[in-house]
């Protein structure tokens, strides 16, 4: 926390209200639309940051760049097949985080090459250094969420291709598992394989937007 600037807190706060309610409101909506309303008459189909806000997951993001809510209620039994139900609704959050990340590079790109003609000064510097933070936490958000170990989505995903027995023999352990993960992440043993997947999503999604470099190039 002492190496930590006020500023970097400020930014990690904002990226947590804008991006945190987007990922659950993406599995809560995913999941309507496969037929399970839970999570709607729960009132999480939404992207108020008070609906979703989690005390721990909130002070993780402003310690370590990694944050979660509170867990979208699904009920598997209104899915037509409740595995792949699950898979899919859960494959939500990780994708909006995608998603998020594009867009937040793709403006970041455009204040890049637009401070060349308006020149850099704290205004430009503060919107860069916010939607570049925004474009790295959502990939850090998808990577580790697709960790295939309970309570992320990528255990839920994982599921789809294991046997209930296995899956709920793990599931016993779950906030074991939970708890020895936020130690390694406060240890900063997770920092270099994060850093890693980082950033090869980094390079697929830099690539992606390429048209964005070669329009700013043009107009600016």
């Amino acid at each position: 926390m002492l190496h930590l600037s006020p500023f970097t807190l400020i930014v990690r706060a904002i990226v947590f209200i804008t991006t945190i309610p987007v990922h659950e409101a993406a599995h809560a909506w995913v999941a309507d639309k496969l037929g399970d309303p839970t999570a709607r008459y729960r009132g999480r189909l939404t992207l108020n940051p008070a609906a979703h806000f989690d005390l721990m997951g909130c002070i993780s993001m402003l310690l370590f760049g990694i944050g979660w809510a509170k867990p979208v209620p699904i009920n598997p039994m209104n899915f037509d097949d409740r595995k792949k139900g699950m898979a899919i609704s859960a494959a939500a959050g990780p994708i909006s985080n995608i998603l998020l990340a594009t867009v937040s590079l793709i403006i970041t790109k455009i204040i890049w090459y637009a401070s060349y003609v308006l020149g850099a000064g704290w205004v430009m510097n503060t919107l860069y250094t916010i939607f570049s933070t925004m474009c790295s936490i959502n990939i850090s958000l998808a990577i580790f969420n697709l960790l295939p170990i309970p309570p992320f989505d990528g255990s839920r995903i994982f599921n789809y291709f294991l046997s209930d027995r296995f899956y709920f023999k793990i599931m016993e352990y779950e906030q074991y598992i939970f708890w020895g993960l936020f130690i390694l992440l406060y240890l900063g043993v997770l920092d270099g394989p994060l850093a890693f997947f980082n950033g090869i999503i980094y390079t697929l999604i830099n690539k992606a937007t390429f048209f964005v470099d070669l329009l700013c190039k043009v107009l600016f």
